[in-house]
């Protein structure tokens, strides 16, 4: 059986003129049924609705029996053509664009876009600033972590976790609100700095929320060794280090197989230079479901370390530049640059180029889960059927969902919906 890298991706026209994108050698126009010289295989697709996905993705699994022999992805149901609608608007109505490219990531994303700007324009925000992007990215990757394991708790079928993870959580995007305005669309970002300044109240605020969240992740650590949940996830979706190294896996998948990056400590941007000694960066080497757990539960911990370390050190100072930003936009001259953050979900790139104008002449997103689809697709093979959706929710991917998954039986024809907890009771 071929592996992914030997694949060249295919593609289809959609409706409207949009296209989908094959990874791997399942791709549509080929039979259901795969006759080997021992054995029958069975394609399954799984997806493109499903409670493990919070954005349509189909999944084609080759299965033999309950074992999954190779898979495919097929991208493109909610292609919004971002990069494309950045190319006809001017710099800062782009800022608000990128904005919405993920909710979870909504301050990652226009960070990453206004340090390119930034850097093409040689603007040097005040530091006050840069502590201040660093506080709300910590915040985002605490909420974004919690939900992450709230999701994962509900695929392992533990609902009391899930729902006590998903309150805990409450709490960060109660500080958020109170400091943004906002729960998710934060808006914090502009060019020469950010919007909104740090009071004495909501430093409070935010300490009192950080030393809460501290005291409950202790009961979160416990629950993830509990034996019901460690049984359930040990040695599932395993990722072995060369193959993180090889596939270029990034964020808590990559540092869950013993890759030891992270762009705060090895790229550091904003005011992680001047924090690098306030974290450490979690590693863990089993490169299963139960390390990536870990992995973001114990990067909250760090998180919650970093935001005491900021308030500690916050500098006095303007929070941006005294010009306005129409003004600002306006003097970006023509180039090009690449920024990378240290995304929830992993190193979240950007490529900009500017026109001179006021306009982009190319936008280029990589995000982090299509960083770590390659390496998703080396976890699901030699995997078994029921253990999908741990799989694929272990790798936090930003995907939309519903309940369902089709099994074709390749030998009668016959098509039956099959339930997510039939799944994984083994059913089908």
């Amino acid at each position: 059986m071929s592996t992914w890298r030997a694949a060249r991706p295919s593609r289809r026209p959609l409706s409207g003129g949009s296209t989908r994108l094959w990874l791997g050698n399942l791709g549509e126009g080929q039979e259901v049924g795969m006759v080997t010289r021992e054995r029958e295989l069975m394609r399954v697709p799984f997806g493109p609705i499903h409670p493990a996905l919070k954005e349509p993705v189909k999944l084609t699994l080759l299965v033999d029996g309950e074992e999954v022999v190779d898979v495919s992805i097929e991208l493109g149901y909610v292609h919004r053509g971002i990069e494309a609608l950045a190319e006809t608007r001017n710099i800062v109505q782009v800022l608000h664009l990128v904005e919405r490219v993920c909710g979870i990531c909504s301050h990652a994303h226009p960070l990453c876009f206004i340090q390119a700007i930034e850097s093409i324009g040689g603007i040097e925000p005040p530091e006050r600033a840069l502590y201040i992007r660093s506080l709300v990215a910590e915040l985002e990757r605490m909420q974004s972590h919690l939900m992450w394991l709230g999701v994962m708790s509900y695929q392992a079928g533990l609902l009391t976790l899930f729902m006590y993870a998903l309150r805990i959580r409450e709490g960060i995007l109660d500080v958020l609100e109170e400091f943004t305005g906002n729960r998710v669309i934060k808006e914090v970002n502009t060019i020469g700095g950010v919007r909104r300044d740090l009071d004495d109240r909501i430093i409070a605020r935010m300490r009192s929320a950080v030393k809460e969240l501290r005291r409950a992740l202790k009961l979160l650590i416990e629950a993830v060794h509990d034996k019901t949940l460690e049984s359930r996830l040990e040695g599932v979706g395993v990722l072995e280090h060369g193959e993180a190294v090889e596939l270029c896996a990034v964020g808590p998948v990559a540092r869950a197989s013993g890759v030891d990056f992270d762009v705060r400590r090895d790229d550091p941007y904003a005011a992680y230079s001047q924090l690098r000694g306030k974290f450490s960066v979690i590693v863990r080497r089993g490169g299963d479901a139960l390390s990536r757990t870990e992995v973001r539960i114990l990067e909250v911990l760090e998180s919650t370390e970093l935001v005491e370390a900021i308030l500690d050190e916050l500098p006095q100072g303007e929070v941006r530049l005294g010009k306005p930003l129409l003004r600002l936009s306006r003097e970006i001259p023509a180039g090009e640059d690449v920024s990378r953050v240290e995304a929830p979900r992993g190193e979240l790139l950007y490529y900009v180029r500017t026109d001179g104008r006021e306009f982009l002449n190319r936008l280029r997103i990589r995000t982090p889960t299509l960083a770590n689809f390659p390496a998703l697709m080396a976890m699901l093979r030699g995997s078994e059927l029921a253990d999908v959706p741990i799989i694929l929710s272990s790798i936090d991917p930003c995907i939309a969902c519903a309940e369902r998954v089709t099994l074709v039986d390749a030998r009668e024809g016959a098509r039956r919906t099959v339930r997510l907890s039939e799944l994984r009771r083994g059913g089908g």
